[in-house]
């Protein structure tokens, strides 16, 4: 299950997505791009009605991200324009040409006639219109300007038509090229003039305040909503970079550095980020100027919260409780309830850590929804369900309290808890075993839309939720034999999380352990022990007992006895019942194969007083089944058909396909043992009842391309037709059995000794 705090620590630049930024001591100028847009917009009122409807609705679209982003080359400002009304970039192109060749007075003129389209009862332009804004803007600060920086703006704005006249006259002559070899390294140089896309802006000089808050709170809304759009940690961190250098107490260009450095897991980085955007805040009064005196305090028990946070995350469990202590004493002698809810929330995930406290988030829940802090509220009840759900509770009460904080969810519009819900609920739905129910949830998350408003071509589920249920859902097709399934889900889970995304661990790590378990089914140990490794690097328990997994496999048992000994000690003492649960089947296991039946009883007892105690239906079914053939090895086989019948149901209708496989060939065997002492006309039905859930087994198995289970199917449906004298149908099993047989290596272990 997916933790449900990721986003519990305090983000002031964010709401609901939106960077709230203020950038001291940085003006809006006029510069030679700028002035190429008020070029566009006078053309484009010049245009009027001859520009078709679809023209004029793309170039609104256009309008807003050039009016907020910086500034652009004029080759790409040109082939923007050009993709959505080709006239209207020529009508431009032309008119910045006679401006750029002409005279200084020119420009003069056309600033003076700038203020003409707010004339009139029907003004061409509304002044408080986003487009009216950016004029009044321009114009005002155009007339600030003395004599000698229009001169240099003029001078700006021939170099800035120059570069481009020069860059087409080269791809110009360069389209004269023959040379083959030549062709090719212009296209490569192409190539990188391409207009990069929207959230791929560039820094390269100090940007006005509106350009630095549209790229802060763009950066920031990617980081959230969709990572992959997002810039690079490295390109980020230099374009932040080129932003600080012009202006180093930029507080807010600090905290989204912070943010960065969290994606790539730099500690350093992260922790020097953060004190410098609080150091910032502090220092700069901007917190005083809106709270008061008490603005001084806030940034400094905020500060120690996120540090608190921060050093949780990276496991610096030691650190981050001072750092808690130290935010709790500010705000206790403030009196900000708000904050101390935050800190409890806090205490308890660092309590948790030394021992389970039911008592501290229960307070924590109450005390949330006494204050109005929805978000917190739920948060808590999510980990409450999530903690009773280890403990056992009943599946019923747990999705009674998670419709409890649904009602919170819909009626506050928290649409990131919502995704969080519902994939909480098929994380608990997969640890009880109902793979059914879990497959519905999961589905039910990724037909949702977003309740955000986000950017257009902004995806909103990036986020752990999706990938969590992403993640069950590629195990789920898995585990039904659809391989290709799994892999293409895996793959679009690969293109939206990339590798260096903070949630890339939870596809690689269950990647790692399908490709396990295929090779575990074909037989090819030494592929699984190699992949042994990634698991391990990503999940140290799973890790381990895949590693004992293997040694079983490869009849190493004594190394494996040992291997899951150490396993199982560990698993009780940090209470991960379903992993306990799984190590005490596999020792029973290995018990088997040494022969050592009695033994393997009293183990198998254990496992299935656990899976009931915790409610996990699945594991005590499949422990049931595991009994059910030590029964059979004794010699009870009418007792073990009896209680196949309670466990045989949740494993059809919710158990993988080799499960499923594995459960018919036991009641073939258990059906074929009874049948001794029955009488020839009995013994012969129950020998062809066998056979066809013989076949039951092998389709299954197929299935998975699980050879090893294959050929002992087809083994003991060979001894069965020659008891029953098919000859056609024995000879036809022998022959593929003798295949499989050559192929795969024979270990000399007895067929009885082997459920799985």
């Amino acid at each position: 299950m997916a933790s449900v705090h990721e986003s519990l620590y305090f983000n002031p630049m964010m709401t609901n997505g939106v960077v709230h930024a203020n950038v001291f001591g940085i003006k809006d100028w006029v510069t030679p791009y700028k002035m190429a847009l008020l070029v566009l917009l006078s053309e484009l009122g010049r245009a009027g009605a001859q520009l078709g409807l679809l023209e004029r609705r793309r170039l609104n679209r256009l309008l807003l991200p050039l009016l907020q982003g910086p500034d652009m080359p004029l080759s790409r400002l040109r082939k923007a324009i050009e993709e959505s009304c080709p006239h209207l970039a020529s009508s431009v192109h032309i008119r910045l040409k006679l401006m750029a060749e002409g005279e200084l007075k020119d420009m003069e003129q056309f600033f003076d006639d700038l203020s003409d389209s707010f004339t009139g009862t029907e003004p061409e332009v509304h002044k408080t219109s986003v487009v009216g804004l950016f004029l009044r803007h321009m114009i005002l600060a155009y007339n600030k300007l003395s004599f000698s920086q229009v001169y240099k703006l003029y001078t700006a704005l021939q170099q800035y038509f120059q570069n481009d006249e020069k860059k087409n006259g080269i791809d110009e002559s360069d389209m004269e090229l023959t040379n083959t070899e030549e062709l090719e390294g212009k296209m490569e140089k192409e190539e990188l003039d391409v207009p990069l896309r929207e959230e791929e802006i560039s820094c390269s000089g100090p940007l006005s305040q509106k350009q630095a808050e549209y790229f802060l709170s763009q950066q920031a809304s990617l980081l959230k909503n969709d990572e992959t759009k997002a810039l690079t940690p490295a390109s980020l961190q230099k374009e932040l970079n080129n932003l600080l250098k012009f202006n180093p107490d930029f507080a807010e260009a600090h905290y989204l550095s912070y943010l960065n450095s969290l994606r790539v897991q730099d500690v350093f980085s992260s922790t020097h980020s953060l004190l410098h955007y609080f150091d910032r805040l502090i220092l700069t009064g901007a917190e005083s100027k809106s709270n008061g005196d008490e603005g001084y305090g806030r940034s400094l028990r905020y500060a120690a919260l996120n540090l608190a946070a921060l050093h949780c995350r990276f496991g610096h469990y030691q650190q981050a409780e001072l750092a808690l202590q130290e935010a709790i004493r500010i705000a206790q002698e403030s009196n900000d309830h708000v904050c101390l809810q935050h800190c409890l929330s806090w205490l308890y995930i660092l309590e948790q850590k030394i021992f389970d406290s039911c008592v501290l988030l229960e307070h924590s829940v109450n005390k949330s929804l006494h204050f109005g802090l929805p978000y917190l509220a739920s948060l808590g009840i999510q980990s409450l369900v999530q903690q009773r759900a280890f403990a056992g509770k009943a599946a019923n009460k747990l999705m009674d309290a998670l419709k409890d904080s649904d009602l919170l969810h819909w009626k506050h519009s928290l649409s990131e808890l919502i995704d969080i819900s519902i994939a909480q609920k098929t994380a608990i739905w997969r640890l009880y075993g109902r793979s059914t129910m879990a497959l519905q949830q999961a589905q039910t998350l990724l037909s949702m839309n977003s309740l955000e408003a986000v950017n257009v071509g902004v995806q909103q589920n990036n986020t752990e939720s999706f990938a969590v249920v992403l993640c069950h859902l590629a195990e789920l097709h898995a585990e039904q034999g659809y391989f290709a399934a799994a892999s293409e889900i895996l793959k679009h889970l690969k293109e939206r999380f990339p590798p260096n995304s903070q949630h890339a661990q939870l596809w690689m790590l269950f990647d790692q352990k399908i490709q396990f378990e295929r090779a575990m089914n074909d037989g090819r140990y030494h592929i699984a022990d190699s992949l042994v490794a990634g698991i391990t690097a990503l999940n140290s328990i799973e890790g381990v007992y895949r590693k004992a997994i293997v040694l079983k496999a490869q009849n190493q048992m004594s190394e494996a006895h040992k291997l899951l000994q150490k396993l199982l000690i560990h698993c009780q003492k940090i209470k991960n019942t379903e992993m306990v649960i799984s190590v005490l089947l596999s020792i029973a296991e290995l018990y088997w194969r040494s022969s050592c039946h009695t033994i393997a009883l009293p183990v198998l007892l254990q496992a299935l007083a656990l899976s009931r105690e915790y409610s996990l239906q699945y594991l005590a079914s499949e422990t049931v089944l595991n009994l059910a053939f030590s029964q059979l090895i004794l010699g009870i086989p009418e007792q073990a058909l009896n209680i196949l019948h309670m466990a045989i149901e949740p494993v059809l209708a919710h158990g993988a396909v080799l499960d499923k496989g594995c459960a018919m060939f036991l009641v073939a065997k258990c059906q074929v043992a009874s049948a001794a002492s029955y009488t020839p006309e009995k013994k012969i039905e129950a020998l062809e009842s066998a056979i066809l859930n013989l076949n039951e087994a092998k389709t299954y198995f197929a299935k998975v391309d699980c050879k090893e289970q294959l050929r002992d199917v087809l083994y003991f449906q060979a001894r069965l037709f020659h008891t029953l004298g098919r000859t056609q149908e024995r000879n036809k099993c022998a022959m593929l059995f003798r295949q499989l047989h050559q192929e795969l290596p024979a270990h000399g272990v007895p067929l009885i000794n082997a459920f799985k």
